[in-house]
């Protein structure tokens, strides 16, 4: 059982320089998660964001202490921003499994996969290299898909209810999937996973099937050229 610190949605609008719903604000009592998430929360690009498989963020409180010590107090290091919904301390990519699936209040939720860290960050911390350190340092949470949709709110722990034999870490899997693409058994135990959304499983598959690793410039540092 994990207890929640803080729940947090956002609208599309204009900071930071770009469009985005990064600049969540948090959420008292009841709300309802629906398939698609949190009532009222909205994302920039439903290409990229959103979505039944990514449908939720979450996010560990204590890697801002990380943050802040990497690129100092010019920032306002706290929760919300990395655009999380959920906010906890005790939960971090080193104990949370693909798959796992949590009861939270009303809801069931599914940990589909980690969240690919983009340039967008980069812009929301004026740091140039924001994104490429946190896939680096695996600290970029996670996402969940929705089974059971209802009411949730931050007063309700995360309580996990069903784990895979052959669940890998968000931390195993990021460092096999950013940091050795293209190792063999690494694609492989990925690949088993079960619970891993549609879109990783993809690439996963076609990474194997023709050794090469996809552009991540346009992602990472928004160069789309």
């Amino acid at each position: 059982m994990y207890s929640i610190n803080k729940v947090f949605t956002g609208k599309v609008k204009s900071q930071f320089g770009m469009m985005t719903a990064m600049g969540k604000q948090p959420i008292e009592g009841e709300i309802f998660l629906s398939a698609l998430g949190l009532q009222g929360d909205e994302c920039a690009s439903d290409k990229h964001h959103g979505g039944v498989e990514r449908a939720l963020h979450q996010y560990p409180s204590e890697h801002y202490d990380f943050w802040r010590t990497k690129f100092g107090d010019k920032a306002d290091w706290q929760p919300a921003g990395m655009g999380e919904n959920i906010s906890t301390e005790g939960m971090t990519e080193d104990d949370v499994c693909i798959g796992d699936k949590y009861q939270w209040g009303k809801a069931v939720i599914q940990v589909s996969q980690p969240r690919s860290p983009c340039y967008k960050l980069n812009k929301r911390w004026d740091v140039e290299t924001f994104s490429e350190v946190m896939q680096e340092t695996a600290k970029c949470g996670w996402l969940y898909r929705v089974i059971t949709p209802g009411f949730v709110s931050a007063a309700e722990p995360l309580i996990l209810i069903e784990r895979a034999e052959n669940a890998l870490t968000i931390k195993q899997t990021c460092d096999y999937y950013f940091g050795d693409p293209l190792n063999p058994e690494g694609l492989r135990l990925i690949a088993a996973q079960e619970g891993l959304s549609a879109s990783w499983t993809r690439t996963v598959h076609k990474r194997m099937e023709t050794q090469q690793v996809e552009n991540w410039t346009p992602r990472l540092k928004g160069i789309f050229a």
